[in-house]
C-alpha cells in the first residue's frame, strides 16, 4: 500500500515537472517570439523609413537637377547677378534659379485659385492675378530686405557700444567683431559673423567689410568702415572714435524718428489715396462682375481709361511720397 502510494506521488510529481518544464518552454518561446516580433516591426519599420528617404533623396536630387539647369542658363544674366545681390540682403538662402521657379509658382497658383474659386471661368482676372502673382516674390523679397536693413540700422549704436567695449577691454579688432557676432541681436549678429567667416577663409579685412557693406548699404556703416580702414593704415584710437561716431548715429536716428512722426500723417495719405480706387474697383468687380465687365472687355474705351487711372494714381502716389521724403 505504502509503495502505491509513493508510486501515485512520484507520478504525480514527475507531471508537475513535466507540466511545468512545457509551460516554461512555451512561455520562453512565447517571450522569444514577441521579442522577434518587436525586432522584426522594428527592422520593417526602419525599412520602410529608408525607403521614404531614398525617394526622397530621388525627389530632391531631380529638383536640384532642374534648379541647377535653370542656375547654369541664367548664370551670367542681368536676373542672377541683380537678385542674388538680393537675396543676399534679405538673408534668403535661394539661389536666382529657385527664385525663378519661385516666380512661376506664384503665378500659376494665383492664377489658378482666380480662375477657379475667387472669379470662375474668368480668363481676365486669372491674367490679372498671374501678374500679380508676378510681383508677389518680387514685394516679399523687397519687405524682408526692408524690413532686415531697418533692424540693422537701428542696431548699429548699440553694435558700436559693443565694439566700443570691446577695444577698451583689450580686445583686438578681430575679437571684437567675433564678440559681436556671438552676442549681438539678429540681423547684426549673422553678418559680422559672416565677415568673421570670410577673414577666416583668407580674405582681408577691408574686403569682408567691403561685402557687409553691399549687402547693408547704410550710410553710417560706411562711415564706420572707413574709419576702421583709416585707423589700420595710420593708426590712432579706434575706440574714441567709434564712440563718436555713435553718438552721431544715435542722434541722427532720433532725428529721422522725429520726422516720421511729423510726416506720417502724408504718409497715410498717400496709400489712402493710391489705395482706393483699386480697392473700390475689386470690391465693384466681385459685387457687380457684369457692370465692369464692360470695361474691361471695351479696348476701344475701357483699356485706355483703365491704364489713364493706372498713371494718373501712380504719379500723385509718388507725389504724395516725394513730397513727404526728407533726407536727413
Amino acid at each position: 500500500m505504502e509503495l502505491l502510494i509513493i508510486g501515485a506521488a512520484l507520478l504525480v510529481a514527475v507531471g508537475v515537472l513535466a507540466f511545468g518544464i512545457i509551460s516554461m518552454r512555451q512561455s520562453r518561446e512565447e517571450d522569444i517570439e514577441e521579442v522577434l516580433g518587436r525586432y522584426t516591426s522594428n527592422v520593417d519599420a526602419a525599412i520602410e523609413a529608408l525607403e521614404a528617404e531614398e525617394e526622397e533623396a530621388e525627389r530632391q536630387r531631380r529638383e536640384n537637377a532642374v534648379v541647377q539647369a535653370l542656375d547654369k542658363a541664367i548664370e551670367d544674366g542681368k536676373f542672377a547677378n541683380k537678385w542674388r545681390e538680393e537675396l543676399a540682403r534679405a538673408d534668403l538662402r535661394l539661389t536666382p534659379g529657385e527664385f525663378m521657379l519661385a516666380h512661376v509658382a506664384s503665378v500659376l497658383a494665383f492664377s489658378a485659385i482666380t480662375f477657379v474659386i475667387l472669379s470662375p471661368g474668368n480668363i481676365i482676372a486669372a491674367l490679372i492675378a498671374g501678374a500679380a502673382g508676378f510681383f508677389a516674390p518680387r514685394i516679399w523679397v523687397g519687405q524682408r530686405k526692408g524690413r532686415r536693413f531697418r533692424q540693422f540700422e537701428q542696431q548699429l549704436p548699440d553694435t558700436l557700444g559693443m565694439w566700443v567695449n570691446g577695444l577698451r577691454s583689450g580686445y583686438s579688432v578681430m575679437q571684437a567683431m567675433e564678440a559681436i557676432a556671438k552676442e549681438a541681436p539678429e540681423p547684426t549678429a549673422s553678418e559680422f559673423r559672416r565677415v568673421v567667416t570670410e577673414i577666416q577663409f583668407g580674405i582681408t579685412r577691408e574686403d569682408a567689410l567691403e561685402h557687409m557693406l553691399q549687402r547693408m548699404p547704410s550710410e553710417d556703416l560706411d562711415l564706420i568702415i572707413v574709419a576702421v580702414n583709416i585707423q589700420q593704415e595710420v593708426g590712432g584710437n579706434l575706440a574714441e572714435i567709434l564712440d563718436v561716431i555713435s553718438h552721431t548715429i544715435r542722434e541722427r536716428i532720433k532725428l529721422k524718428g522725429e520726422v516720421r512722426v511729423l510726416t506720417s500723417q502724408g504718409r497715410i495719405t498717400g496709400y489712402i489715396i493710391g489705395g482706393l480706387p483699386i480697392m473700390l474697383a475689386v470690391f465693384l468687380f466681385f459685387v457687380s462682375g457684369d457692370y465692369m465687365r464692360g470695361m474691361v472687355e471695351n479696348r476701344l474705351c475701357g483699356w485706355p481709361m483703365l491704364g489713364c487711372g493706372a498713371i494718373l494714381i501712380g504719379l500723385g502716389f509718388a507725389a504724395i511720397r516725394k513730397i513727404v521724403d526728407i533726407d536727413i
